[in-house]
């Protein structure tokens, strides 16, 4: 008899499924640096009996089931990498590895997945074509853009494809999800302020870099103060600031960095004009001069309509009514999945990652992945793929 998607795992299934996510929680691995995640990820879909395709962008790994005649086919994705970050936990199963740390739970969305494969290859209660697909480098490296360039979707053809992220301070186990724009559109800039550097006790025969770069800091957040839609969301964040060597000398120059995030495309190139016109009468008015890149980044993840009502109808298998929301408010943070997205219809979705003192937001340094939802996850993915890729 077939085993349904909706019952639970098998306690020693889970119990499994947690000492992986741990074992790559302890060995995390920066962008296009996988090897060992995907070694991991590849000997075990081999295990399941999967074709496995290594190398697509570097270090990712695409398993692929086949069951049925039908040749219908999607894709599930999951992400890789870790974040050059120093881990503050103090738990067993802590990073190994000084200045690396799974603190957006990539280590979990991993394990979600590979558990989905080892349930589906067991169980084959579907008809068509599934496509596991486990990306390298989603934090600042666009993966999923290399991905897609590399022949993602030649090399292996399918309808739609899927992506989950879990979400802290969301239920344990619940899902989140919206049609249309659903995270935001991530740049990258760096100025360069050049002044002209002197004695810190002679202010006046300088012109001193470090005041113009405040007031640029400053002056920047009045474009969305001041110039967009107030209806329309947009965040310009200065995160980086550098200068000066010492505590008397008025350095020559300062370098600014950050990003921008925006939910259309009259806003993104509304931001990125003005901001070469604030930055360039800041400078102009200290007398210093400038140089200003503007690197365009993740475009804004969409999720399409049908993609949504299927992600949907695969959550309230599994949680139930009640415990999936598909009017979730947009998310000003960004994803690579979006690259995916505009070749291909689908949707990306949030899992609940629990709420509490004890939980922390994602890129925390004492963030840690909820192991008791992997059992949830990959009953998710083995529900969408079954209802996607029904037996006639």
């Amino acid at each position: 008899m077939l085993r349904n998607s909706t019952d639970q795992l098998d306690p020693v299934t889970v119990e499994e499924l947690t000492a992986w996510r741990r074992d790559i929680h302890m060995h995390p691995e920066l962008a296009f640096e996988e090897t060992r995640t995907a070694e991991f990820v590849a000997s075990k879909l081999k295990e399941f009996g999967l074709e496995v395709h290594q190398g697509l962008a570097m270090t990712g790994v695409v398993g692929t089931l086949r069951c049925g005649t039908s040749d219908r086919a999607i894709g599930l994705r999951a992400d890789l990498d870790a974040l050059p970050l120093q881990e503050e936990n103090t738990f067993d199963h802590k990073s190994k590895i000084d200045g690396k740390m799974h603190a957006c739970g990539h280590d979990g969305h991993t394990i979600m997945l590979l558990g989905a494969a080892q349930e589906m290859a067991k169980n084959r209660n579907f008809d068509g074509t599934v496509h596991f697909i486990f990306q390298p480098a989603e934090e600042n490296f666009g993966g999923g853009e290399v991905m897609v360039k590399e022949g993602l979707f030649d090399l292996f053809p399918m309808s739609h494809v899927y992506g989950m992220h879990n979400m802290p301070a969301l239920p344990a186990g619940t899902f989140a999800m919206r049609s249309g724009p659903t995270m935001a559109a991530h740049d990258r800039f760096d100025i360069t302020i050049t002044g002209v550097g002197g004695h810190g006790a002679r202010p006046n025969e300088s012109i001193d870099p470090v005041v113009v770069a405040s007031q640029v800091v400053v002056a920047l957040q009045s474009i969305v103060s001041r110039n967009t839609d107030p209806q329309q969301a947009a965040v310009i964040s200065t995160t980086m600031i550098n200068g000066g060597h010492t505590y008397n000398v008025i350095p020559e120059k300062v370098t600014l960095g950050g990003g921008v995030r925006s939910f259309t495309k009259e806003t993104q190139e509304l931001i990125k004009r003005r901001m070469f016109e604030v930055v360039k009468g800041v400078c102009e008015a200290y007398g210093a001069t400038y140089d200003l890149n503007y690197e365009y980044g993740y475009p804004m993840v969409i999720n399409t309509d049908d993609g949504v009502e299927a992600a949907a109808a695969a959550a309230t298998t599994v949680a139930g009514d009640a415990n999936v929301r598909t009017d979730m408010p947009p998310v000003m943070g960004s994803e690579d999945f979006a690259f995916m997205l505009q070749e291909k219809p689908g949707a990306y979705i949030f899992i609940g990652n629990g709420t509490g003192e004890d939980i922390c937001m994602i890129h925390n340094p004492g963030y840690d992945f909820n192991d008791s939802i992997l059992e949830t996850g990959v009953r998710y993915w083995q529900t969408l793929a079954e209802q996607q890729l029904p037996v006639n």
